[in-house]
């Protein structure tokens, strides 16, 4: 196998291993999909049956934009995740990953009519850089998938209403800490919410700055590695597992 695409697959899979530590799963449901360098018409997808913490590098599926599988392979691929993924790998050249997840503050926070708030210190980190995807049913229709793509547009993040949340990257570290940075965001706005009282409101120009502030922190890439990592450790994760 070429060694950046092995590379990679070590990258997605430690990131399963990361979601699954964190307790963004939905049994075998959900999906990280990653481009494979060299082919930015194919990506490395879960195979659809597995845990999170059963997948590995070896049995990830390399999938075409049309979701025909690129090589043997005696797994499934989730329909919903092909048309959700597949749409905004093909829109979005920039978008090498793209993660997606079904957990209960995110689509807790997807059914509230007002959205993502940006009142908190995740939330004001976002603003500005938030899209939104009305609802139309389980996504297994190729037709939403350009109407998914224009949601999008040029955000690094999308709450799909009354559904889940998404983030892209430039790769897997990338996608990551702005998907971690929306879920503690919603969190906060959750238990925020729970609360007697009036929330404190931000300016917008303290928002801006804030969002600004995050999005050149130094080093940026280093710092979306050492969080990524962290979690790993955390999880005490035989590395020799991923593979």
């Amino acid at each position: 196998m070429n060694p950046a695409e092995w590379r990679l697959r070590l990258e997605l899979a430690a990131c399963y291993r990361v979601f699954d530590a964190l307790g963004w799963t939905e049994l075998v449901f959900n999906h990280i999909t990653l481009r494979v360098p060299g082919t930015p018409d194919t990506f490395l997808i879960n195979p659809f049956g597995l845990n999170y913490n059963e997948v590995t590098a070896r049995n990830l599926v390399r999938i075409g934009l049309d979701g025909t599988p690129a090589e043997p392979t005696s797994h499934p691929v989730n329909r919903a995740g092909f048309v959700i993924h597949s749409a905004i790998h093909g829109a979005r050249q920039d978008a090498h990953c793209v993660m997606h997840i079904h957990t209960t503050a995110g689509i807790a926070v997807a059914c509230k009519q007002a959205g993502l708030g940006h009142d908190d210190f995740y939330g004001a980190e976002l603003f500005g850089d938030v899209a939104y995807h009305d609802f139309e049913g389980i996504t297994v229709h190729d037709g939403e998938g350009p109407r998914l793509a224009a949601s999008l547009g040029g955000k690094r993040v999308m709450i799909l209403r009354n559904h889940g949340l998404l983030s892209t990257g430039c790769n897997v570290f990338n996608a990551f800490r702005w998907m971690w940075t929306l879920q503690r965001a919603c969190e906060v706005q959750v238990m925020a919410d729970s609360l007697r009282g009036a929330n404190v409101p931000l300016s917008d120009a303290v928002r801006l700055s804030c969002a600004r502030d995050a999005a050149a922190f130094e080093p940026r890439d280093q710092l979306e590695r050492m969080l990524f990592w962290s979690v790993l450790r955390k999880a005490g994760l035989d590395l020799r597992a991923l593979v």
